[in-house]
């Protein structure tokens, strides 16, 4: 083909494929980002600490609270889409969404 040889055709192409997964992921990030501060920051504070009279108010915990940091990008999930306590879900998100907010909420524990 023109001249280049088959193994580089490969390997770019496999590269091709490996920087189109890593702008996806970090386009589901800041998606992510996007919706957390539209739709959850009001309650759980724009790094994930909430303000300590919401907090106390609502019952909203903090990023860092071992429970919270226990959990799972599922159960993050599973808590966005059904809500529970005070917190009320929040509709309209699609899987992509809900994963993508999740895997955002999660990364502001480390």
């Amino acid at each position: 083909m023109n001249g280049i040889p088959h193994n580089a055709i490969r390997s770019l192409a496999l590269m091709a494929l490996v920087i189109s997964l890593g702008a996806a992921t970090g386009l589901a990030q800041a998606d992510g980002a996007a919706i957390f501060k539209d739709k959850c920051s009001m309650c759980h504070g724009p790094a994930g600490i909430p303000n300590p009279m919401m907090a106390k108010a609502l019952g909203v915990p903090n990023v860092t609270d071992p429970a919270v940091k226990a959990m799972t990008i599922v159960q993050i999930e599973t808590q966005i889409k059904n809500g529970k306590g005070n917190m009320k879900p929040i509709p309209g998100l699609t899987d992509e969404q809900l994963k993508a907010v999740a895997t955002y909420f999660k990364s502001l524990a480390k």
